[in-house]
């Protein structure tokens, strides 16, 4: 086949791209939405599982049942918990696999729960942790400063959805009298890991394999 390159070199070519790909707000909506139905679809789950027939009442914080007035907490994570992460930010596309949805019912007091997949960045820890949480993190290796970093994180996630307070207010409280704990469920590496905080006289329970915390 005989091919005439100088025509083909003055051929005026049209691309068209596809539009496949989502803007930041539309990935962000089309996230929550998921999150919105997943965490209800595994709390009809659990109540099945424990043969509670009833309803939730997400109208106000804590979240609780219609008729037992059981607590409720939902926790989940995805392409948005990039912001605490050590990855850069935009580098990691939407997926709805990466989202990871938990949830906990509590009879008798709020309780908190929350699923991390990503570390905290030391920049941001050192923003907001408290100075003593800072000072005992300091004198870990990487490996550990970042695992325990995460565990704070978690657990302070869980007792701003407890106590309602603001985000800023709740990562700057000091929870170092912890920190040994944690330090050491790293170190044995239990499948779960329950203590009592005696300050707070909530228990924490920490389950390393689905990186969730639950403060109950």
């Amino acid at each position: 086949m005989n091919i005439d390159t100088d025509k083909f070199s003055h051929i005026t070519w049209r691309y068209h791209i596809s539009n496949v790909s989502l803007s930041a707000r539309k990935i962000a909506y089309e996230q929550r939405q998921q999150q919105r139905a997943g965490v209800r679809l595994l709390l009809q789950s659990l109540l099945n599982k424990l043969d509670i027939i009833d309803s939730l009442n997400d109208v106000s914080f804590p979240y609780r049942l219609v008729n037992s007035q059981y607590y409720v907490c939902f926790s989940h994570t995805g392409a948005s918990s990039q912001n605490t992460s050590t990855q850069p930010s935009g580098e990691k596309p939407f997926n709805g696999l990466d989202n990871k949805v938990a949830v906990v019912i509590s009879c008798h007091r709020p309780a908190g729960i929350d699923i991390e997949t990503n570390n905290v960045e030391w920049r941001v820890a050192k923003r907001f942790y408290h100075i003593n949480e800072i000072a005992i993190l300091q004198t870990l290796t990487i490996t550990q400063r970042d695992t325990v970093a995460k565990l704070l994180w978690q657990i302070k996630e869980s007792f701003i959805k407890i106590y309602q307070y603001t985000l800023a207010q709740g990562l700057g409280m000091d929870y170092s009298h912890l920190m040994t704990c944690l330090i050491n469920s790293i170190k044995e590496k239990p499948p779960l890991f329950v203590f009592e905080d005696d300050k707070t006289k909530y228990y924490l329970a920490y389950l390393p394999e689905q990186q969730t915390v639950i403060v109950y």
